[in-house]
């Protein structure tokens, strides 16, 4: 059997990279690499890099962009900005009212309400990430950044059956949504997110059952392959079992994912805690939504 270690992280290792980065769904380089330096705790720990100096100088120049704010409020430049530099003092809840303008002014980019969504729940407030999910998903139900956001959110709420009916829902929608606009919602990628929630909550059958859906309608799309061999080797099987599946998705993926699946594949019949180590060193990739 797999032990506690190398199961977790694998249970875990589907959300993190079969959604996220096989979806695309990192949305950081909204605000460029700010963001990433930006820590998740107070202001004080936030400035710990910073000279006085350099605090000083990236307090004048926000209070500039203030300054061209009070003048032109939708000015997206100076907001941008000023968002820029609150991440690196490490004021992220001052963030959110220029972001909610942000987003406000970009109302055709969800990308922006799904950060905002991110910045409120890292800042303690998941009610107001989860209804800036919501709202989103209302105007367009097939947004897979919102739908994996708020879908991760429940899960940290403990509320998987609140998640596992959100994208029951959302595949019910489903065939209308695409018959009135096409691609308006991607059935496949919802039901992937589906089979990791299931795996998440070691409901192996019923996930596999949801992957063997998706290869049969695309049996070109390496993700749901994948996705099966993580969910065998999780739950113990032997290598005559998961191996194959491992290789299939190499030989499936396009070329510039296969060194990820080869390291994940590795990563999991690495001694105690070398999966965990292994995928924490990489560098995750972005891959779009087949």
């Amino acid at each position: 059997m797999a032990n506690k270690r190398s199961s977790g992280w694998l249970i875990k290792s589907i959300l993190v990279v079969c959604v996220i980065s096989f979806l695309g769904l990192s949305i950081a380089p909204l605000l460029g690499n700010a963001f990433q330096r930006s820590p998740a705790g107070s202001q004080a720990d936030g400035q710990a890099d910073l000279s006085n100096d350099e605090e000083k100088l990236l307090r004048e120049q926000a209070k500039g962009f203030e300054l061209v704010l009070q003048r032109e409020p939708g000015n997206q430049t100076a907001l941008r900005s000023l968002m820029d530099i609150r991440l690196q003092l490490g004021e992220i809840e001052a963030v959110i009212p220029h972001l909610e303008k942000f987003a406000e002014l970009n109302q055709d980019n969800g990308d922006y309400s799904v950060l905002l969504a991110q910045v409120k729940q890292q800042t303690g407030d998941r009610e107001g990430a989860a209804q800036t999910y919501r709202t989103l998903l209302e105007a367009n139900p097939g947004n897979l950044k919102a739908l994996q956001g708020l879908v991760a959110l429940l899960l940290q709420e403990n509320r998987p059956t609140a998640a596992v009916s959100l994208l029951q829902d959302t595949l019910k929608l489903a065939p209308e949504a695409n018959e009135a606009k096409p691609g308006t919602i991607d059935e496949s990628s919802v039901q992937l997110i589906l089979g990791q929630v299931y795996t998440e909550q070691k409901r192996y059958d019923e996930a596999v059952s949801v992957y063997d859906e998706v290869q049969e309608k695309n049996a070109q799309d390496f993700r749901p392959v994948l996705a099966k061999a993580i969910v065998f080797k999780t739950e113990g099987r032997d290598d005559g079992v998961y191996e194959p599946l491992f290789e299939q998705a190499m030989a499936l993926a396009p070329d510039q994912y296969k060194d990820q699946i080869q390291q994940m594949a590795n990563a999991t019949n690495a001694p105690d805690g070398g999966a965990a180590e292994a995928v924490e060193s990489s560098t995750p990739v972005e891959v779009p939504a087949e």
